[in-house]
């Protein structure tokens, strides 16, 4: 300390830290000269030498220089390209300690955004996969080329570079091979690939998604266009290299965006949706669906919701952000009423069907946020004893937070995947309601994302 001034970091500069914990993004966080350093690949009670590479007002991003002590859970990455494509952030850590540190997290989130006393919540260890690879149902993987070579994968970490990825170590190996597929029939037909630069081309984009029980398989091609060339012969070399080929769609997306899909979609071949079980119940999943990315793990979230709940068979339920409607219609044996919305249309089409299709008669699907619907609902006299919501990662609208304190259910359970929001959320509705327990489950193994599914019971 400088006349009680902190001493400024500057950039490039080099410097000894201790790694205290893991920062919810899975870098290695520590204090210098009492100032926070985010360093990814370090992990906690590492003693390492960093570079500091960006400095901010209130934290400072460095990179190790040299690992002087390293921790007894660090290892090998698997995969070749784990450095440079940043789309898992924890391989360097065992799995077993990906699970501690999964549930510090979460710890980290409530100490940060409550009052809440964490040494009296009860946060449950993390639910982990037997086998923590190869489970991503979906890949999203951009086109471009080089050298004259079509490529498929993911923009490098803080980079617009991208990095061709033929095997990915978490994605089910039935995507893996469509893209690998789809990728080379695009190049044995020399049709044209989408330039961002230049903005010229058609092909942005190749979506794999796989019915992982019921190895049904969907192939998106995201275009700049709508004329797609070669067509037809397009369409017969897919049919023929992947047999389990079930459906395949167009999207078709002009903009310049970092949005994936566009408004338009026209199924090419085959059906309009793949499906796909779990447990007793099946789903129809069409292109833009929503559809959790972990099957197996997906099961145990969906039975810890379940048993959050705890129904007797008379209560009204609101599925709140319900997707195609998988935790409402998992959960609709136990309750009187199902209601659920969601703000994509086709969602609440595919909602509607598969409660259809599995005889569930007392579940209504609309299309809105439940801000809007609720209240009106409530004015019609329909009053529901439990909430269960799925939110996406920017965490309850401030509206429907409101609505909630208002409304009064009895129970709340909170599905989420971004502690920071849930922990917000909870010290918002912390006013008339106390948390019985989080549990975390590793929906993501091998990054640094971690689910939670929180029982939120109204206090007496």
């Amino acid at each position: 300390m400088k006349n009680g001034q902190t001493v400024k970091i500057n950039e490039k500069q080099t410097f000894p830290l201790t790694i205290k914990r893991l920062g919810i993004n899975g870098e290695g966080v520590g204090y210098f000269k009492k100032q926070v350093v985010f360093v990814p690949g370090a992990l906690p009670g590492e003693e390492v030498v960093v570079e500091a590479t960006k400095i901010h007002p209130k934290f400072t991003e460095a990179k190790i220089k040299k690992i002087r002590k390293k921790s007894a859970y660090r290892v090998q990455p698997p995969c070749p390209i784990y450095e440079k494509c940043g789309g898992c952030q924890l391989q360097h850590l065992t799995y077993e300690q990906q699970l501690k540190e999964k549930r510090d997290i979460v710890v980290q989130s409530l100490e940060r955004h409550t009052k809440l006393n964490i040494e009296q919540l009860e946060i449950r260890e993390t639910i982990g996969m037997e086998n923590p690879w190869n489970y991503r149902n979906k890949s999203q993987f951009q086109v471009g080329v080089k050298n004259g070579k079509v490529l498929a994968g993911l923009y490098g970490l803080n980079s617009h570079q991208l990095i061709n990825i033929d095997e990915c170590a978490v994605q089910h190996a039935q995507t893996s091979l469509a893209t690998k597929t789809v990728k080379g029939i695009l190049q044995d037909l020399q049709i044209s690939i989408y330039n961002e630069r230049t903005r010229k081309g058609i092909v942005r984009t190749i979506v794999s998604r796989v019915g992982i029980q019921t190895g049904e398989l969907q192939i998106v091609l995201i275009t700049a266009k709508k004329e797609l060339p070669k067509k037809e012969l397009l369409i017969n070399e897919m049919k023929k290299r992947l047999p389990e080929l079930k459906s395949i769609v167009q999207n078709i997306n002009g903009q310049k965006t970092s949005l994936i899909f566009g408004d338009e979609t026209v199924t090419l071949e085959g059906k309009d949706f793949i499906q796909e079980t779990l447990g007793d119940l099946s789903f129809e999943l069409s292109a833009r669906t929503f559809f959790q990315l972990n099957p197996e793990q997906t099961v145990k979230l969906y039975n810890e919701v379940k048993q959050a709940a705890t129904l007797t068979g008379k209560e009204k339920v609101v599925d709140a952000y319900c997707g195609v409607g998988t935790i409402g219609l998992w959960v609709a044996d136990q309750a009187a009423e199902i209601r659920g919305m969601d703000i994509i249309p086709e969602s609440i089409e595919d909602a509607k069907k598969n409660a259809a299709r599995h005889g569930i008669k007392h579940a209504k699907y609309v299309t809105g946020k439940a801000e809007q619907w609720l209240p009106k609902w409530t004015k019609e006299g329909f009053k529901p004893d439990v909430i269960i919501v799925d939110p996406p990662r920017t965490g309850l609208d401030q509206q429907l937070l409101s609505t909630i304190l208002k409304v009064k259910p009895k129970k709340v359970v909170y599905v989420s995947c971004n502690p920071s929001t849930l922990a917000k959320d909870i010290a918002v509705l912390s006013s008339k309601y106390e948390v019985k327990y989080i549990q975390p489950v590793d929906m993501f193994p091998q990054t640094a994302h971690v689910e939670c599914c929180a029982l939120i019971e109204l206090k007496l």
